[in-house]
């Protein structure tokens, strides 16, 4: 237990971290609305534009481990700082590039945005109270969601107004003015009760090197084929690297990733609902924002330019804030297995009623306001789950693992609309109406299993903590 007067010395420490973490969602947002417009400006094919996408998984998907299990160390302020100076400097590089292949090396860099969060919640745990740290433990996990909901509007308007890269430009004077900020609320000096431990470079490699391979696999398969050699090969890599990489973490001392931490009840469901809802959820969301910009002429497009496109996006925000904000009210007397199985409910709720009625605007922001919902509540449910089943030196790593596990989920989703997608094009390249409708069928379909599962297991359970005690009051324990 942390001393009760020790967080009410850092007012200011969660509203600095959620600052920071909103860092995520402000990079995120300069991503999949701007790949037209960018491979336009710079000469190049849409496929060779998604690459922006791709490298920046790539880069997270490497980083967020290492920022994770580094988080546990003693250092945690000193490691959000080089990283927001890290993502900084692939903003101004991306923002300035004059060619394309410099414009991935700026979102190369800006990859570990992806691990900021699970440091904050690091910082979060070491810094407030057991009550304090529950609540901004979901506050932030449910950052990145609200915020991708007001970064989608502004990224659209900026780059319709002022063009692409003022939005690089304006996502760099946030990362300034986060450094200010957290270099001025964060305590300094080491965390003293962290352990002192070399970083496993093996596992990170491993890791690092598995996860990519992956990666690539699942998101040029559709391009090079499903059957081609190089991403069979990819995907063999992948298996290799990641069965290697399991058997190096059991023995080590001090491993990247503690995998039997994982095996715990709570973690493993917390994780297993990162990367199933995540892979189903994504379909809906990148259907629906590709239903709303499609030309009219497709028979099922809404037409949005783009000054509004990003505009669908912010139900997600609005429904994403308030379900957090119903989360700390329930967890009290709610479980939060209860509270995850809810939340994949309204996802789910959410995919069926895109799957059969997206042929209006208002049926598309329905659905995104019952996507943000149940993600606010997934995602705050998630963290919380980790939080209080996993020691204070194992969280930064169990925390960036469910990260990593979200994004290679969402990666799934992604290449599985894509393909479904590519197998079902009009003449004039755009989708049919039958190949959305499909793509919506198997993200619906997929996140009923989710959470039929999740439905199994929450009936099978026996409560985590006796009749007497809040079921959540653990938290902050480890």
């Amino acid at each position: 237990m942390h001393p009760p007067t020790e967080a009410a010395t850092h007012p200011r420490l969660l509203p600095a971290l959620a600052y920071a973490a909103l860092t995520t969602a402000v990079v995120s947002s300069l991503g999949m609305l701007l790949v037209p417009t960018i491979s336009q400006d710079m000469h190049v094919e849409v496929s060779t534009g998604q690459w922006m996408l791709t490298v920046n998984l790539l880069v997270g998907a490497i980083a967020t481990p290492i920022m994770g299990r580094l988080s546990d160390g003693p250092h945690k302020k000193r490691l959000l700082l080089c990283s927001l100076a890290t993502i900084l400097a692939g903003s101004i590089i991306a923002a300035s590039a004059p060619n394309f292949t410099v414009f991935l090396i700026g979102r190369a860099l800006q990859g570990l945005t992806y691990g900021i969060v699970p440091v904050t919640i690091a910082l979060a745990r070491r810094y407030l109270s057991d009550s304090q740290a529950r609540v901004g433990i979901s506050s932030l996990s449910v950052t990145v969601t609200t915020g991708l909901g007001l970064g989608y509007p502004l990224t659209g308007i900026l780059a319709d107004l002022l063009g692409f890269r003022f939005a690089f430009w304006f996502a760099a004077l946030f990362l300034i003015t986060t450094i200010v900020v957290v270099w001025r609320a964060i305590p300094a000096g080491p965390d003293e009760r962290a352990p002192r431990c070399t970083l496993d470079v093996p596992g990170a490699l491993l890791v690092g090197t598995g996860l990519a391979s992956l990666l690539v696999g699942v998101s040029e398969g559709s391009r090079w084929g499903w059957a081609s050699p190089w991403t069979i090969g990819f995907f063999a890599a992948a298996a290799i690297l990641l069965t290697l990489w399991c058997v190096v973490e059991l023995r080590t001392p001090n491993p990247l990733i503690n995998l039997r931490v994982l095996r715990n009840g709570d973690v493993l469901v917390a994780n297993s609902t990162a990367i199933g809802l995540g892979a189903t959820m994504y379909i809906g969301l990148s259907i629906g924002s590709l239903i709303a910009q499609a030309p009219a002429s497709t028979g099922y497009g809404i037409a949005l330019p783009l000054f509004w496109a990003g505009f669908v996006m912010l139900p997600l925000s609005v429904a994403s804030f308030g379900a957090n904000r119903l989360v700390r009210l329930l967890s009290q007397r709610v479980r939060m297995r209860t509270l995850l199985l809810s939340g994949a409910g309204l996802v789910t709720a959410s995919s069926v009623l895109l799957w059969f009625a997206h042929d209006e605007l208002w049926e598309i922001l329905i659905g995104m306001f019952g996507f943000g919902m149940g993600m606010g509540m997934t995602y705050a449910a998630m963290p919380a789950l980790i939080a209080r089943s996993v020691a204070d030196t194992e969280l930064g790593s169990a925390a960036s693992f469910n990260q990593v596990l979200r994004t290679v989920g969402g990666s799934f989703g992604s290449a599985v609309a894509g393909a479904v997608l590519a197998a079902n094009l009009a003449p004039d390249l755009h989708p049919t109406e039958g190949g959305i409708k499909t793509a919506l069928a198997v993200g619906a379909i997929g996140c009923a299993v989710v959470f039929a599962a999740l439905l199994v297991n929450n009936v099978m359970s026996r409560p985590p903590a006796p009749a007497s005690e809040p079921a959540d009051a653990r938290v902050g324990r480890s």
